[in-house]
């Protein structure tokens, strides 16, 4: 979140990014009012503890004196105002609240070389990578070649669990296998991350650290009972292994990768890629997740997308960088790069890795700071996360762009020791 003191006086700035988001400007209104509430709430409350201090001393002093008399006017005069100091602090915890609720709603402020947009249209193109395959035939979508091969079955996943589930079998489970431990291996032994694995749900404070709540609560998944989410992305709990704590400068930048499933309601979404995996309410997913000191993290940023490039570079899978508008832009993110791989059998690019920069937007949230070399005051670390790869999302891109005219589909030579007889 930001912090209280910056949007207060920064308001128009915070309302002119907020803008560019496309937030409710009516938010940014909220905000001031009951933040002028507050101020003059506790103007009143110091005035009235002031004056029953001065009032107090005068009081002891007139029964040192023996003028008791003169005194009990006074006493009960204080006795009302300690009740209406009683009752501005109980206003007083309503206010904050209500502006706790506000504050936690507005958006982090896009970083000024995030191109202004209002939607995925206005998007803008970094790069493109790779040589869009050539077929002798019509290429299919992947629904159809895995369907097809036995490897993806729909139809037995929506009676086990209802729509927007999959059930992989044989080659495709041992696929989505091979394409996780590639993944791992790769961020782990060439780019120098530790591998965690951390539970699948999460406490209500850890989805708040990140900026999943109270926003997305609708996207979520809930244990009845419990306060326990299903997390939406392994950046939750990752994210969360520092809550509440200081970090030496020194140990920076700690980096981690999580292989975990994901869980998503997808509100909003109903009528949308419908067919195959792209969009499911279970779904699996390498995750990077950085913690870096406010002068690094723009370098990281570029290196945390090249370290997602690098999985579909040696995959040899066509893509395209994207970075997102200020209107497409993640609640949480300063900036965002979006990686589409190019998906033959549907004749497009579709997302398969979101690299953001958080600054220290999670970290106020979640209480995660650091302590720089030879100073006693710590600083909220700047956090990063990149998706490195969504192993379904891989699966349906290696399943269309190596597939060949009598149905089967090739394996990349990335993969080939994945698939070796091991004893």
């Amino acid at each position: 979140m930001l912090e209280l003191r910056f949007v207060r006086e920064n308001l128009e700035l915070v309302r002119h990014k907020s803008l560019l988001r496309g937030v409710d400007p009516q938010l940014i209104d909220r905000f001031a009012e009951t933040d002028r509430r507050r101020l003059s709430v506790i103007a009143e409350v110091e005035a009235l503890k002031n004056r029953r201090n001065t009032v107090s001393k005068t009081i002891a002093q007139l029964k040192q004196s023996g003028s008791e008399g003169q005194a009990e006017p006074l006493i009960v005069e204080m006795r009302q105002v300690s009740d209406q100091i009683r009752g501005l602090d109980g206003v007083l915890a309503e206010i904050e609240d209500e502006l706790q609720e506000v504050i936690l709603s507005i958006p982090n402020l896009c970083d000024d070389t995030v191109p202004a947009g209002r939607d995925e249209q206005d998007n803008l193109e970094i790069k493109r990578w790779g040589k869009i395959p050539a077929f002798s035939f019509a290429p299919r979508p992947h629904w159809e070649i895995g369907e097809a091969l036995g490897i993806l079955d729909f139809e037995t996943a929506a009676r086990l669990a209802g729509a927007r589930f999959a059930l992989l079998k044989g080659f495709g489970a041992r696929l989505s296998r091979a394409l996780t431990h590639f993944f791992l291996d790769l961020h782990t032994q060439r780019h120098g991350y530790t591998e965690v694995l951390p539970p699948f749900m999460v406490n209500a404070k850890s989805m708040t650290g990140t900026g999943q709540l109270p926003k997305f609560k609708e996207d979520l998944f809930k244990v009845e009972g419990w306060d326990l989410w299903l997390i939406p992305t392994a950046e939750v709990p990752v994210t969360n292994i520092h809550a509440e704590a200081t970090i030496d400068e020194a140990d920076l930048p700690l980096k981690y990768t999580a292989y975990t499933p994901c869980f998503r309601s997808e509100a909003g979404s109903y009528g949308k890629d419908t067919r195959g995996l792209i969009r499911q309410h279970q779904f699996e997913k390498v995750e990077m997740v950085k913690f870096t000191t406010p002068e690094t993290s723009w370098d990281e940023l570029e290196s945390l997308l090249a370290n997602a490039e690098a999985a579909l570079q040696l995959l040899e899978l066509p893509y395209r960088v994207i970075s997102l508008c200020s209107g497409d832009l993640g609640f949480s993110s300063a900036k965002t790069y979006d990686i589409e791989v190019w998906l033959p059998g549907q004749n497009c690019y579709r997302e398969i890795s979101s690299c953001s920069n958080f600054l220290d937007f999670q970290a106020r949230r979640a209480g995660i700071r650091y302590r720089p070399k030879g100073e006693k005051k710590s600083r909220l670390v700047h956090t990063l996360n990149g998706s490195g790869l969504a192993v379904g999302r891989t699966l349906l891109a290696v399943l269309e762009n190596y597939q060949q005219a009598d149905g089967t589909v090739r394996l990349p030579k990335a993969l080939e020791p994945y698939f070796q007889t091991r004893f």
